[in-house]
């Protein structure tokens, strides 16, 4: 994205299909500016955005949509990430059809806690809250984990140079024995015994707190005001979570199948070393999943608005969910989520992003 706006001089013009003109194609070791071609090409009949998970995600369909440059075209690319963003000033939705390095690329999920699932972290009762807040609705998130997340995952990660997790606080000794992370991997001894020990420590914990009170003393003058402070729409302090409830190691989700290589970021310590982990290994390109859309996959430590100021970031719509108070379905606060994003972001999908078979070698 900062790519592109590196192009606000360019002025845009809509131009038919046959004056189109390609951007010049950069070394992904070019450094300083380059002239993109900014010309806007109409997409007629367009079909809608996010269509492949309608469960999870609403399909998006707006129609004034036009075709451009690519922002990213690696020589040796070997993955085609189509990709789009919305512009106030295009007057609708502008899509790309990128080329990256897969041995560039890392495959970062937000937060795919392993809550309500075969871990044994539960939601605590009778009215704790944790990721998508009810155990109704964490059955609708781990689900999506299972039949899109680990498969996507699963496809890509003997190609992509890394695929990483986020997860919330620091390591501890537990999930070291468990995860790879920035300070090493553990040995297949190590992982048995962390499998076991997390078992363990998540099973003993008592996931039982406070019922929300029957009665409140609320300000007879400002009663709503009152209302609300008393009473807020989420709380999740030890008074309806429990005492130690945050504490606890919260592991990566069962429903995917962490392989010995995946390496599990920590939120409290900081976003200098995540990037710096990454860029140490050559990464110039991360495809974005995870929960909440609206949330921790934008302001958490691997959230968009981190990662997209030293990477290349897509998002991978159809990959996340968003937040879904009030409703059954997650899929219209998706789609209102990736549309938003979309002002700063460059949005794709599963099957937006493809294997190529390359041509040409690596310039580096």
């Amino acid at each position: 994205m900062h790519r592109l706006l590196l192009s606000v001089a360019v002025i845009m013009t809509v131009l038919p299909a046959s004056n189109r003109v390609l951007a010049e194609t950069a070394s992904p070791a070019t450094t300083g500016q380059r002239t993109y071609d900014n010309r806007l090409t109409p997409i007629a009949n367009p079909a809608p955005l996010l269509a492949d998970q309608p469960d999870f995600v609403e399909p998006l369909r707006e129609t004034n949509r036009f075709e451009a440059a690519a922002v990213v075209d690696e020589p040796g690319a070997d993955l085609s990430v189509r990709a789009w963003r919305f512009s106030y000033n295009a007057r609708g939705i502008v899509e790309f059809p990128n080329r990256i390095q897969a041995r560039h690329t890392a495959i970062v999920v937000v937060h795919p806690w392993g809550i309500d699932d075969a871990n044994g972290w539960k939601s605590p009762e009778p009215a704790g809250v944790a990721l998508c807040c009810t155990p109704d609705k964490n059955r609708i998130y781990n689900r999506h984990v299972a039949e899109v997340v680990n498969p996507f995952l699963e496809k890509y990660r003997s190609l992509v140079g890394i695929v990483g997790y986020s997860l919330p606080n620091s390591e501890d000794p537990i999930r070291k024995q468990l995860y790879r992370s920035v300070r090493g991997a553990p040995s297949d001894t190590d992982r048995e015994a962390g499998k076991k020990a997390i078992q363990e420590r998540l099973a003993s914990f008592k996931y039982a707190a406070n019922p929300v009170e029957s009665t409140l003393l609320i300000d007879a003058s400002h009663p709503a005001r009152d209302y609300m402070a008393k009473f807020p729409g989420i709380d999740s302090s030890a008074k309806f979570n429990g005492e130690g409830f945050w504490q606890l190691p919260i592991p990566v989700a069962s429903a995917i199948n962490v392989a010995p290589n995946d390496v599990v970021f920590y939120d409290a310590e900081g976003y200098p070393l995540l990037r710096d982990f990454l860029q140490a290994r050559g990464i110039r390109h991360v495809l974005l999943c995870g929960y909440n859309t609206d949330m921790c996959v934008c302001s958490t430590t691997a959230g968009y608005e981190n990662l997209s100021r030293d990477f290349d970031v897509f998002l991978v719509g159809d990959a996340t969910i968003a937040t879904f108070p009030a409703v059954d379905t997650p899929k219209y606060a998706t789609q209102t989520a990736l549309a938003k994003a979309s002002l700063t972001q460059l949005v794709t999908q599963i099957s937006w992003i493809e294997k190529l078979e390359t041509t040409t070698g690596d310039s580096e």
